[in-house]
């Protein structure tokens, strides 16, 4: 009997301290409601409380902005994301059953021309391959979880996931060396002028028989190095303010960049597949010159022949 006795005066006990407690509390530790109406609206206003804690926003338990992030990332950047990559793959599919392989209008000379420099290739492989393997990454971050999280079941999905995060985080960083330097070592090449008006008027060769003239860089190169520097910088920014969130960021400066870097580096995910459409399959010998840095006189003539006619004034003076 004795052992019944004593666990049941133990719960008395506790019991009468915690109302003895609850009676002890001051009226205005209701008014703060510890989990009253008043206390959650408080709450939803994102009010700053009083914590000991001395990092940024430590005294906001809920960001309000964080419901506008996750819309905005939900319902447009998202879905408009998947329609234009979606999008741009089968136009230039339909393009190339319709259209097929930009061939040279005469045969090839064997006469080769040097065109891209041992640095200047390598520093275009090194950012196409990271570019690659960043855009795979990103992609599975965004998209993977609403077709690859079932395909490969929980424990190979977190695995991956992972990996593509390390990925992501640990190379970004490279990337950004590498594009930077790109961008200063190539920008003397990309200025537009007038023959570029004419170039974009005529297609690119598209409309009419004759190939339109181009300098080192046609107009629809230019167009990729300007959005590859202009929505690169602002992905490799914003990027940069992901990765490295030690220096303070609030989460309002956090939602932003991720919001314009997923939005940038869809941007430049689907410009991406013209450069690399032209590049190979679309144009014979286009990628010779980035592969050997020579190319065919006959397809210097062809698409870029006032760079040819520089290259041949050079030489014979």
């Amino acid at each position: 009997m004795l052992r019944f006795i004593l666990p049941s005066r133990i719960v008395l006990l506790i019991a009468l301290l915690f109302s003895g407690f609850a009676q002890a509390v001051p009226s205005d530790a209701k008014v703060a409601g510890f989990a009253g109406a008043d206390y959650w609206q408080v709450v939803k206003e994102a009010e700053e409380g009083r914590t000991q804690v001395q990092a940024r926003e430590a005294g906001q338990l809920i960001n309000v902005k964080g419901e506008e992030w996750r819309h905005w990332r939900n319902q447009w950047v998202t879905p408009a994301g998947a329609y234009a990559i979606g999008g741009t793959l089968a136009v230039l599919a339909i393009f190339y059953l319709i259209v097929g392989q930009k061939k040279l209008d005469h045969p090839r000379s064997g006469q080769l021309i040097e065109r891209w420099k041992r640095l200047d290739r390598a520093n275009h492989w090194t950012v196409a391959i990271l570019f690659i393997i960043l855009a795979i990454s990103g992609l599975s971050i965004l998209y993977g979880k609403f077709f690859l999280r079932a395909a490969m079941g929980d424990s190979l999905w977190a695995s991956y996931i992972m990996l593509c995060k390390l990925a992501h985080n640990y190379l970004g960083p490279i990337f950004v060396i590498g594009l930077l330097f790109m961008i200063v070592r190539w920008i003397k090449h990309n200025f537009f002028n007038r023959t570029d008006l004419i170039w974009f008027l005529k297609g690119g060769g598209i409309i009419g028989k004759a190939h339109p003239s181009a300098g080192y860089m046609n107009g629809g190169e230019k167009v990729w190095f300007w959005l590859l520097t202009i929505v690169g910088i602002v992905v490799c920014g914003s990027g940069l303010v992901l990765d490295f969130q030690n220096f303070g960021q609030v989460r309002e400066t956090m939602q932003i960049a991720n919001l314009l870097h997923a939005a940038g580096s869809l941007i430049l995910i689907v410009g991406s597949f013209g450069h690399i459409y032209i590049g190979t399959v679309g144009t014979e010998g286009a990628l010779e010159g980035m592969k050997t840095g020579y190319v065919d006189e006959t397809w210097a003539k062809q698409h870029h022949d006032l760079w040819y006619e520089e290259v041949k004034g050079k030489q014979d003076s």
